[in-house]
């Protein structure tokens, strides 16, 4: 946070403002918004609370996907074709059904 001082000081600093940290051990950040996902790899995510109010700190390799023009990210579409080994319009049609949630689509199509 501040250069040249050192983490241990830092955390009593943070105690003593009422500022609590904590490490979340995430694996894949996605940021879904109306035209693109913002795909956060290798990302170092953290949870502040200070003084009651929670902000959550992503660090990490940001890239953007595009969505096509039903909404759905090609990266969902490949994901779910990576898992249930189904054809691209199978995977579209079972996101669709499923308002774009994966694991749903993913289970619908494993359970043919």
């Amino acid at each position: 946070m501040f250069p040249g001082m050192n983490p241990r000081e830092m955390q009593k600093a943070m105690k003593r403002l009422g500022i609590k940290q904590e490490e979340i051990d995430a694996k894949v950040v996605i940021i879904k918004t109306a035209d693109k996902d913002l795909v956060i790899k290798n990302p170092h995510v953290s949870k502040v609370n200070m003084m009651g109010q929670e902000t959550i700190q992503v660090v990490g390799d940001i890239e953007e996907v595009d969505k096509n023009e039903t909404g759905i990210s090609e990266n969902d579409i490949e994901t779910v074709i990576g898992q249930t080994s189904c054809t691209r319009g199978e995977a579209l049609g079972a996101l669709e059904e499923s308002s774009g949630n994966l694991a749903e689509a993913i289970l619908k199509l494993q359970s043919k």
